[in-house]
């Protein structure tokens, strides 16, 4: 009997395909070539291609959390100290494929399209449920200031994947900046 992949081996391809390609050019046969074996293999590990994607998504995003992990030493005391801790983390060129991957979804998403529709708020939710708990304060408080962190970051990420890496890094020191208008005219 012949070497037969499994199921880590799929989705690890996958994964890279996807952030080589991007997502919409990811079907069963295009994967396939890629891995240079039979579509009816990925198939036997992944039925449809809404669970390929799901997986896909689901692994990336664990590979921002891990990446995350590391740069989160205690818990902050609102958005703007959240956003100041993990953004130089985020704000790499390792990490812009995965970011690229996350937009395409999100995109794909806002348009209706399939697998995506369903699949974003589900991520954007298991994001903001993850930074809430590296926030301090009460329950209320904190998912607000995820809620406030994710939108933040995800201003800068999709400015960073747009206008590039200089024009958001200038958005965030903005941000994280304490309002400095007062000093500039001599106050």
């Amino acid at each position: 009997m012949g070497y037969r992949h499994s199921k880590d081996e799929i989705l690890e391809g996958a994964i890279s395909f996807a952030l080589a390609e991007g997502l919409s050019r990811m079907t069963f046969g295009s994967l396939a070539r890629h891995l240079g074996i039979s579509d009816r293999i990925i198939v036997y590990y992944f039925p449809s291609k809404s669970d390929l994607i799901n997986e896909v998504m689901g692994q990336v995003g664990l590979r921002v959390q891990t990446t995350l992990q590391s740069v989160i030493k205690t818990a902050a005391t609102d958005h703007k100290e959240f956003v100041g801790a993990v953004w130089p983390a985020l704000a790499q060129r390792k990490n812009d494929p995965m970011f690229a991957l996350f937009f395409e979804a999100s995109g794909l998403a806002v348009a209706g399209v399939e697998p995506y529709r369903s699949m974003a708020p589900a991520l954007v939710r298991a994001w903001i449920d993850w930074a809430e708990q590296s926030i301090d304060g009460p329950p209320a408080f904190r998912k607000t200031q995820a809620s406030a962190a994710i939108a933040t970051l995800d201003g800068l990420l999709l400015m960073r994947q747009l206008a590039g890496a200089e024009v958001a890094n200038r958005a965030a020191k903005g941000i994280m900046s304490p309002n400095t208008r007062s000093s500039r005219r001599g106050k």
